[in-house]
């Protein structure tokens, strides 16, 4: 029985982890935020890589640190009912809502999208038919298959990417240009909302349970030594996803002055490709695209599939995974911008309730795990993120709030701090954590049922 790891083991599981996280997804914003941060690239990269990167680490260490067995269990320190409608709600959005038919255009605007003339909404019609059409027919007849696709396609990503980025600092494709809209005078706080967009920090309270279940199958048991090695898997993927999402950003920002600028990362990829590689280069990215999105997209299905016929297993998996398939496609079809836009306001919403549950989790042992502090903490942030959510939905959209809104949003930005900056439930749910805490252990009142059992 083993107490520790070798590095070696470490890194595999860490490169595991990296591959869990970067779907072809992750390439578009660091490169849509490149080329609308321009002379303001830095201040946008680290927001960026705040919850780019950093929050994915946090999720995961938060999951080591708990000893849960899953999300659910986890969240069900708050309530069994809460329990099962974050996490659903999270599964959704990291699957058919947004996430997976997220795969289908970024396939098709980075592999296909370039070679194809007349009506792109055709193109992408019949070409995300194929693309989930694949990805049920995987999903119900798992093979090998993809697994084999997803041990070559890592290195292969990894070895095209570093070679494009290679090319980006030798021979840059122009000098950064003028910044453009939010990113002039915030550039900081564009990036740093920017990275909620990867969705990577509500993955890894999923994928937190993958690395540890890794690391206990090499034999590791004491809860002590599966956290570091946890935390060491978890240095070694968000390393690798910080370098390449730095290099994209600054691939972008030098693109502007050869290529023009576009609405989405995607056509910015293929253009880089093709100005360093000609031809030949634009279809191997778009070969090697084309298939990490399609082992996301049967992954995304796979584990929405399964979670969801264990809280409703009256439905089969096989029913699941017809329906979800099928609303990707649907989904889709309205194309990446419009994925993109209708996610921002549910991603407002949710962020600030997975970071709580982050927070809480790391803070329990302070407050003895009592339910009372969990409960009042995610009431406040939910107060808060609500708001943020629906404010952020009409601001897309051009409505106007809500009558009720306007008076409670002039309460948040005249009273909370950080409001201006999307963090105005923080310091709230601090607040909140301490005096509750405080309570808590004057009046030695009991655990959570999921830590006390």
């Amino acid at each position: 029985m083993k107490t520790k790891l070798s590095f070696s083991s470490y890194f595999v599981i860490g490169v595991m982890l990296f591959a869990l996280f970067f779907g072809a997804g992750n390439l578009i914003f660091p490169a849509q935020l490149g080329q609308y941060a321009g002379t303001n690239l830095w201040p946008a990269a680290i927001g960026f890589l705040i919850t780019g990167v950093g929050l994915p680490f946090l999720g995961i260490l938060a999951m080591g640190f708990s000893g849960s067995a899953n999300l659910q269990e986890l969240a069900s320190r708050i309530h069994p009912t809460y329990a099962v409608i974050f996490t659903s709600l999270l599964y959704l959005t990291i699957g058919p809502f947004f996430a997976t038919p997220r795969t289908g255009t970024v396939a098709y605007d980075i592999g296909i999208a370039p070679f194809v003339g007349g009506s792109q909404q055709v193109g992408l019609l019949i070409f995300t038919l194929i693309f989930f059409g694949i990805t049920m027919w995987l999903c119900l007849n798992p093979t090998k298959i993809v697994d084999r696709v997803g041990k070559i396609l890592s290195p292969g990503i990894i070895i095209l990417l570093v070679a494009l980025l290679v090319m980006v600092v030798v021979n840059p494709m122009g000098t950064p240009q003028a910044s453009q809209d939010a990113y002039t005078d915030g550039a900081f706080v564009k990036g740093f909302l920017e990275g909620y967009n990867t969705m990577d920090a509500l993955a890894s309270l999923v994928f937190g349970i993958i690395v540890i279940n890794a690391v206990r199958a090499l034999g590791v048991t004491s809860r002590r030594e599966i956290l570091s090695a946890t935390m060491k898997s978890g240095l070694v993927a968000t390393a690798f996803l910080a370098l390449i999402y730095v290099g994209i950003a600054y691939l972008g920002a030098t693109s502007v002055e050869s290529v023009g600028l576009f609405d989405t990362g995607g056509p910015v990829l293929s253009s880089a490709a093709s100005y360093y590689f000609g031809s030949f280069g634009s279809v191997v990215l778009a070969i090697i695209i084309i298939l990490a999105c399609l082992t996301t997209s049967i992954g995304l299905i796979t584990a929405c599939g399964e979670y969801f016929h264990t809280i409703v297993p009256r439905v089969s998996y096989k029913a699941f995974v017809v329906f979800f398939s099928l609303f990707s496609f649907t989904i889709a079809n309205f194309g990446l911008s419009n994925i993109i836009m209708y996610s921002v306001p549910v991603l407002m919403l949710l962020y600030p309730l997975a970071i709580t549950l982050m927070l809480l989790t790391f803070l329990s042992p302070m407050f003895n795990h009592v339910r009372l502090v969990y409960v009042a903490a995610t009431i406040t942030a939910f107060m808060v993120s609500v708001i943020d959510g629906l404010k952020t939905f009409c601001d897309t959209f051009g409505m106007e709030y809500f009558s009720w809104m306007q008076p409670v949003i002039s309460f948040y930005e005249q009273y909370l701090p950080l409001y201006g900056q999307g963090l105005g439930w923080l310091l709230p749910v601090l607040a909140v954590i301490l005096i509750t805490g405080v309570i808590a252990r004057i009046q030695h009142l009991p655990a959570a049922e999921e830590v006390s059992s």
